[in-house]
């Protein structure tokens, strides 16, 4: 009996916790669809302003007077490493993929003999960079009592990178987060944040008439076909100082925007896998239980039985 009474508790605690990982799977799925959104609505603006910043930076020679954010400080010595997580866990691997892309970078710079700090952004990557990289962290940012990330507070990061790497902190910084695909697939995903990278297959160049008397500067992105002439007011460095900052927070917000449809995917599919799991588990326990129960019922047939005899 107190076989048949462990193997029903069991029963009831598996079938407590199913009900806890559907009701998960649900609330994830009804998220996912609100961050999904807004990570797809969000990516045609990041990859339009990065069109227009390699539009502009092609155009500047990059030299000691261009801004720092494009030209960088000369030196990639000390290497930032930006890793943005989540704040919660039960999100299948979502975490664990972007720490482990940003530790084998990591490792890989260390190996060039860089200096490496890190940034964390997110609560659930600290425990193993902490631990691989003691006393490397710089700073963590603490996201938990923010539901859904604004603008506002991609600019707030974006600002803090931006002063520490005026005050001399760092060279070269990266960042790392989880670019969504589908419920089933997010992709661990590197940019170089500062100095800001320009991106391949845009850019302009100089076209002259065809009395070779006058030039004048084009617009040239092998991807979108024809090419177009642009002229820039004020000079293109100019906006190009004005625009890189903010192109840093639009990087940072878009990363959070994926990471946010991502982790509520791959918690959904997690839940659902736990889901399937514990029915199979209550099956198992079940036919045991069963099996069990017959047998100590059996037993007390045949004791029955053999006591009559013995009469």
């Amino acid at each position: 009996m107190a076989n048949l009474k462990a193997l029903k508790g069991r029963i009831g605690s598996v079938k407590s916790t199913q009900k806890i990982t559907k009701a998960m799977k649900m609330v994830a799925a009804a998220k996912l669809r609100r961050a999904q959104d807004a990570a797809e609505a969000g990516r045609p603006y990041a990859e339009q302003l990065a069109g227009v910043m390699s539009r502009l930076a092609s155009g500047v020679t990059v030299g000691p007077e261009s801004p720092r954010l494009l030209a960088g400080t000369g030196k990639d010595d000390v290497q930032l490493i930006v890793v943005a997580t989540s704040e919660r866990g039960l999100a299948g691997a979502f975490n664990s993929n972007i720490v482990r892309a940003a530790v084998r970078r990591a490792r890989e710079l260390q190996a060039q003999g860089k200096t490496l700090k890190f940034y964390l952004v997110g609560k659930k990557g600290r425990a193993v960079i902490n631990r691989v990289f003691p006393g490397q962290t710089i700073h963590q940012v603490d996201q938990t009592h923010i539901k859904t990330v604004s603008f506002d507070d991609a600019l707030e990061v974006a600002r803090d990178i931006m002063q520490r790497f005026e005050a001399g902190e760092f060279d070269v910084a990266h960042l790392f987060y989880a670019k969504f695909q589908s419920a089933l697939v997010q992709i661990p995903t590197e940019k170089q944040l500062i100095p800001v990278e320009v991106p391949a297959g845009h850019g302009t160049h100089t076209e002259t008439s065809e009395d070779g008397k006058h030039t004048r500067t084009v617009s040239n992105d092998d991807h979108k076909g024809p090419v177009a002439a642009v002229e820039y007011e004020p000079d293109e460095a100019t906006i190009l100082e004005a625009l890189l900052p903010r192109n840093i927070a639009v990087l940072l917000f878009r990363a959070f925007q994926e990471n946010a449809a991502s982790e509520q995917g791959s918690r959904m599919t997690a839940m659902d896998n736990a889901t399937r799991n514990a029915g199979e588990m209550i099956n198992k326990l079940t036919i045991q239980y069963n099996r069990s129960r017959q047998a100590a019922i059996t037993t007390e047939l045949i004791e029955i039985i053999a006591g009559a005899e013995a009469l």
